[in-house]
């Protein structure tokens, strides 16, 4: 299998040479350019895209911040970031600990990106299963077979639980090694008020972040302009093997309303693309990457919403925030 496996071996070589790098270049503010290829399993699609890496400086919040006194419920975590002025527009208890539902996978792809290759196949095992009551998968089979780059679109755009499991199987030679990498790679990247127990997200009492720490893990993994492409997306059709070696065909949609149709673009401000997660433990949440009428990039997160139309009617005052 061409996959990079997660020992600490190598996690402390990457760590000294991108500190060479950093070192050599002084290059933490530069545009961060990748060219990938998706492999025969998936539709011939190439990415040439160019995106500006918004790491070299970060948003910062300590307290509470509504200037405009916009109105969302006492137990909503919700903030907005502008990437480009480095400026917390809006806070309210983004320090607070909550459950992110599917908002995990955000962060499992970050990890999947900066250990894995795209072209690596990830083949299920028997740890693939998902047996909690509706919860969002496509049934993958021990067997099953798809590159990294596959699963990280029906990961990212269709949120299933059992891709995630399929993901962290790989990259680590176990689910809880993937988990154990999640959490060290949360503290590298400033999260620290975040402890991750799954890839996925689903329920676990010890299983929780904070908007504020979402929004720095949403930052890193827009590093990687497949993450960018992919959270973009409408939709996505491939087709993957089975433990057989038989093509298997899925066509999936968006669960995010602003680009599945299903919700209005906020006036003067368009969402470029996020992540969804839902469940009852966690409430309704949502992280957007959206720009102004200029281009300029703001990140918006809200977590503990109490239902889908109370999430898209906060987050489109969220985001009317930028252009009042």
């Amino acid at each position: 299998m061409s996959g990079v496996k997660c020992t600490n071996k190598i996690i402390s070589f990457l760590t000294i040479l991108s500190v060479l790098v950093f070192c050599l270049t002084g290059c933490a503010g530069l545009p961060y350019m990748a060219h990938y290829s998706v492999s025969s399993f998936s539709s011939d699609v190439r990415y040439d895209s160019y995106y500006p890496t918004f790491a070299s400086a970060l948003c910062v919040v300590n307290s509470d911040i509504n200037i405009s006194n916009l109105d969302l419920s006492e137990k909503v975590s919700a903030g907005l970031f502008d990437l480009g002025r480095k400026e917390t527009l809006f806070a309210q208890n983004v320090n607070a600990r909550v459950m992110p539902a599917s908002l995990t996978k955000v962060m499992t792809a970050y990890v999947a990106l900066k250990y894995g290759s795209l072209e690596q196949v990830l083949v299920a095992g028997s740890d693939v299963y998902v047996n909690e009551s509706g919860a969002q998968k496509i049934n993958l089979k021990q067997g099953d077979r798809m590159t990294l780059d596959q699963a990280l679109h029906i990961l990212l755009i269709y949120s299933a639980n059992d891709v995630a499991n399929l993901i962290a199987s790989n990259i680590c030679d176990s689910i809880d090694d993937f988990v154990n990498l999640m959490n060290e790679e949360a503290k590298a990247i400033g999260a620290t008020n975040s402890h991750f127990e799954n890839p996925h997200g689903l329920t676990s009492d010890e299983h929780y972040v904070t908007a504020y720490d979402m929004y720095l893990i949403f930052n890193a993994a827009m590093e990687y302009d497949v993450f960018s492409e992919i959270i973009n997306m409408t939709s996505y059709s491939t087709t993957y093997l089975d433990s057989s070696g038989n093509s298997k065909e899925i066509e999936i949609k968006s669960t995010n309303g602003f680009l599945n149709g299903n919700k209005s673009q906020p006036s003067g401000v368009t969402v470029i693309g996020g992540k969804t997660g839902t469940t009852s433990a966690a409430g309704h949440c949502l992280i957007l990457l959206a720009k102004d009428t200029q281009g300029s990039p703001y990140v918006a997160v809200i977590m503990r919403d109490t239902d889908s139309d109370s999430l898209y009617t906060d987050m489109t005052d969220l985001l009317q925030e930028i252009v009042n």
